[in-house]
């Protein structure tokens, strides 16, 4: 039997990206809505209830009105807002989180879908900081390089307009430093300590690079570039959509340059970890849209589902 899945926000973005997923799917029945009634509370709330599985690509706000619309108790909700990431009673998306944190996919009703810039933030910290490397009361810096896309419709508009010279150059952003992801940054590496973390939106469409520097002589005496490769290698061996490249890694090396958009397209993440005798720099590359936001939801789902976690990805 088909799972039936309903898209609460299905002209924005991450809303249109999971259209285009799923309709390549014979396992799913999407339930859509009159576009003259998506903003009827009756009609989204009737979808809702009907839906084994809703996804919410909506603003905050929004978002929380239609998590609370639904009422019946086998509807999973999965939303890609930031609305519930950190709030009691919300499983966080992440598949790779923990090891055993598929189990808690498979049996959630609430799923709050993962930030893009946290996702690959948490992927490079979390295995650090449980294995100790890490300290949990360090204050960690990141800056996070991403394309233009992931600031929705308006930004996307602006870009692709043309016509102002200022969009041609990297822009540093959100420089009260109280960026909306923050809170699930903190919250699921397990620092002690709020990160410092300076997004900043390139003259591209899609694609991110993630970067967190560190010194070694701040870390655990255990520490360096060898044994921090090492901890993630061994954390996400066998992960389908998590790669740990070779340390230092010979091909990006040559280059002399890193290249953000190499996962474009696809639900993967490559992490890397380069390093001298007395610094490290672990560095996430992942597609914004992709596994940092409507490919991590679809896997989240598939998960819930208990079907193969790759489908459509």
């Amino acid at each position: 039997m088909s799972a039936r899945v309903f898209v609460d926000g299905q002209d924005g973005t991450t809303g249109l990206r999971i259209h285009e997923v799923l309709a390549e799917r014979r396992d799913v029945e999407v339930l859509r809505i009159d576009p003259e009634r998506r903003k009827d509370p009756a009609e989204r709330a009737r979808l809702i209830n009907a839906a084994d599985v809703v996804f919410l690509c909506l603003p905050d706000a929004a978002a929380k009105e239609s998590a609370a619309l639904a009422t019946h108790p086998s509807t999973c909700i999965i939303d890609a807002s930031t609305a519930h990431r950190t709030a009691p009673g919300w499983t966080f998306g992440l598949a790779e989180l923990t090891r055993d944190h598929r189990a808690k996919l498979r049996e959630a009703k609430r799923i709050a879908n993962p930030g893009c810039h946290s996702t690959g933030f948490i992927l490079l910290l979390r295995p650090l900081v449980d294995a100790g490397l890490i300290p949990r009361e360090l204050p960690v810096h990141s800056t996070s390089l991403t394309g233009y896309s992931g600031g929705g419709k308006k930004m996307i508009e602006r870009y692709q307009a043309g016509g102002q010279p200022a969009l041609q150059s990297p822009r540093p952003y959100a420089l009260g430093l109280t960026h909306k992801h923050l809170p699930e940054m903190q919250a699921y590496t397990g620092l002690a300590v709020k990160p410092h973390f300076v997004p900043v939106v390139g003259p591209f469409y899609q694609g991110m690079g993630v970067m967190v520097p560190l010194q070694l002589c701040q870390l655990d005496r255990r520490a360096s570039a060898a044994s921090l490769h090492a901890a993630l290698e061994e954390r996400y061996a066998g992960e389908r959509f998590v790669k740990v490249m070779p340390l230092r890694d010979p091909a990006v090396l040559a280059e002399g340059e890193f290249d953000v958009q190499a996962c474009n397209g696809s639900n993967r993440a490559e992490i890397f970890v380069f390093g001298s005798d007395d610094q490290v720099l672990l560095l996430c590359r992942l597609d914004n849209l992709g596994k940092g936001a409507s490919g991590a939801a679809v896997q989240a789902m598939n998960i819930h589902l208990g079907v193969d976690e790759g489908l459509g990805l």
